[in-house]
């Protein structure tokens, strides 16, 4: 999962509160990371069989739209802070959905089935949500990774971003 910051507890130690120290504390880091985002594992591995973690996300972080292709790997995010917007696409790279995540919004979080064209946009500042997927972390696959959307980094990725968050406007 690259540089994801790793969790204290293990088998052995004890439980670990999500508070608003551990928010800020991942929210920091994304703010400090390259792609303003950041990871917090509550797993030991990325060989681990369920993934548990706190993703912190700035509003300038682009994720490309993507869908994860084996029956597994459904995933479900939950917004602990901030707002997140959710967008889902068809195969053709064309919105069939979008949707607000917020704590005390309508809309919490969302279950998403493999196969879904999905991506993320934080909404506003310091924007932290849970995940929880199966393991093992495998890399996305070239036919997980919308051709269609530019791919990260690339100088197309700031105005494709700005154009999703216009969804929510």
């Amino acid at each position: 999962m690259g540089n994801a910051l790793q969790s204290g507890a293990s088998e052995m130690s004890q439980p670990e509160l999500i508070d608003q120290s551990l928010l800020d504390h991942v929210s920091a880091a994304a703010e400090q990371a390259a792609r303003r985002r950041q990871n917090y594992n509550f797993h030991e591995t990325d060989e681990a069989a369920c993934h548990r973690l706190l993703n912190a996300l700035e509003m300038d972080s682009y994720i490309r739209p993507h869908r994860h292709c084996a029956p597994s790997k459904d995933e479900t995010m939950v917004a602990l802070r901030g707002r997140l917007g959710i967008v889902f696409f068809d195969d053709g790279g064309h919105v069939v959905s979008s949707t607000i995540l917020e704590p005390l919004g309508a809309h919490l979080g969302v279950n998403i089935p493999h196969g879904a064209w999905h991506t993320m946009v934080a909404l506003s500042p310091g924007s932290v949500f849970f995940e929880a997927k199966a393991g093992p972390y495998v890399p996305l696959a070239d036919d997980e990774k919308a051709p269609w959307a530019p791919p990260e980094g690339s100088g197309e990725a700031n105005e494709y971003l700005r154009g999703l968050r216009t969804l929510f406007s």
